[in-house]
């Protein structure tokens, strides 16, 4: 498909970050003390939209708004990159936006705002209002991102809608208040549930008040499409009939921006003339790629493509691989830069310790390779009494957790030959070899041990199941 062009106007801002670890407690305050050790700067707010657009491939028309200030002129650098073309409205006396947050193991600890809220002046809406006009000629569709920083003013939104269904293109707005009659006439807009919420006075706690809550937006608006986005539970669409295409997320970390990448993803695809619906089902899966990420994040076709297909790859049996196959997968990994973290066991009664060893494992890297004891394999390291459940059976149960990529199962008394093979990065075992040898260790870039919880253990299932047996 051909590249489409975007026009993106809103509040741009600077996402400003600064990442560390927190280990003790102030003693100035009861408060946390962050040591720094990464600084980031990005794009933010609408900057974030243009973001993702351009992951995906997009040309953008971004217009917006900033101060005088030197945080105005890192923005503007900040947008010179060959698929964007930056129209900015300098206004004296304005303060950009600049958010700045403290991370400290991947949890945000404080967030602090440095900007002006207040309306742009008139003079700055004729400016942007201007290069709308120019940049409309070219653009297939136009993204509104309003984060209520003062740029999207009543008058200014309604001329923007205006020129745009003028010229038949259609217009998206990511909204922000609860007086959503500036943005009547748009083609839809993305509220979340919340903002939907506040917007119709409607609480949206049931489907049927969803479908009350969607309507009264599409008609009170005269939107083309309603569509209400609902965080873990997916995205509502109602164009006539009610939908709710199911939210595509696996893992949740941050979710700093995903509104963000709904409107750029759903701008992307609505651009090419692609359906509503499938158009809705790509956002969903561009918002499951982001969420799984720290910060303000965007998402690629490739990683949109390969977490769909890590979605499917959840039939059961379909991530077992043998020898050969997950040599060449591993391959195919690494050329791709990807980090796998490979660990491996007899897993024969799959308990609560497992799950909890096994999700930690894979927050490790971008892939997580099981291997598996084989029957005879088990017997040589357990005894003759174990494993209690076969290799396939144990293989097929392992494939079915979200947090294991590919299981494969070998035969030999150490994974030593297989680690070779599959050439990991990180080699993950449990807490109890701490100051032993681990095997493979000489072959990875990096051994990681994660404790076991106390009490959950095959052994110890096995001899309480062996004592109630004995005691009936």
């Amino acid at each position: 498909m051909r590249a489409p062009r975007v026009t993106v106007i809103g509040d741009l801002m600077i996402d400003h970050y600064l990442w560390g670890n927190c280990e003790r407690i102030s003693p100035e305050a009861p408060v946390q003390v962050v040591d720094v050790h990464k600084e980031t700067t990005v794009l933010g707010g609408a900057g974030n939209v243009v973001n993702n657009l351009v992951a995906l491939g997009a040309h953008v028309t971004v217009i917006g708004a900033v101060g005088n200030d030197e945080t105005g002129r890192q923005l503007t650098s900040m947008l010179q990159a060959p698929q964007i073309v930056a129209c900015m409205v300098t206004e004296d006396g304005r303060k950009t936006s600049r958010k700045t947050r403290v991370i400290a193991a991947h949890q945000q600890v404080v967030r602090y705002d440095s900007e002006t809220r207040n309306p742009i002046q008139e003079e700055t809406e004729r400016k942007i209002l201007a290069e709308f006009e120019e940049s409309l000629i070219d653009s297939d569709i136009v993204l509104l991102s309003d984060y209520g920083k003062g740029l999207l003013t009543p008058a200014l939104t309604q001329q923007l809608i205006r020129s745009a269904n003028a010229q038949g293109k259609k217009v998206l707005v990511d909204p922000k208040g609860s007086d959503y009659s500036k943005y009547a006439n748009a083609y839809l807009l993305t509220p979340n549930k919340k903002e939907a919420t506040q917007a119709t006075g409607i609480s949206i706690n049931s489907r049927e008040s969803l479908q009350r809550a969607i309507t009264e937006l599409k008609n009170r608006l005269n939107l083309a499409v309603s569509i209400i986005t609902l965080s873990e539970e997916g995205i509502a669409v109602w164009d006539n009939t009610l939908t709710v295409k199911q939210a595509a997320a696996r893992d949740v970390f941050d979710v700093t921006g995903a509104g963000d990448t709904v409107l750029a993803a759903l701008g992307y695809k609505l651009a090419q003339d692609h359906p509503l619906h499938a158009s809705v089902e790509f956002a969903n899966l561009a918002a499951g790629v982001v969420v799984g990420k720290i910060g303000s994040a965007t998402a690629t076709l490739d990683e949109i493509a390969e977490y769909e297909a890590s979605l499917q790859r959840h039939v059961l049996g379909t991530r077992i691989k043998s020898r050969i196959e997950i040599s060449s997968i591993a391959a195919a990994l690494r050329k791709q830069q990807k980090k796998i973290v490979f660990t491996n066991g007899c897993f024969d009664i799959l308990h609560r310790g497992h799950i909890s060893y096994l999700k930690d494992a894979r927050k490790l890297g971008d892939v997580l390779i099981v291997g598996l004891n084989s029957d005879a394999s088990v017997k040589r390291l357990k005894g003759e009494n174990r494993p209690v459940n076969s290799e396939e059976d144990r293989a097929v149960v392992l494939s079915a957790l979200e947090y294991v990529d590919y299981v494969v199962i070998f035969d030999e008394d150490t994974p030593y030959e297989l680690i070779r093979e599959i050439g990991a990065d990180i080699l993950v075992k449990g807490g109890d070899y701490e100051g032993k040898n681990v095997v493979g260790s000489d072959l990875v870039k990096e051994v990681r041990l994660i404790k076991f919880l106390e009490g959950k253990s095959t052994t110890s299932i096995i001899n309480s199941i062996r004592a109630k047996e004995a005691m009936a």
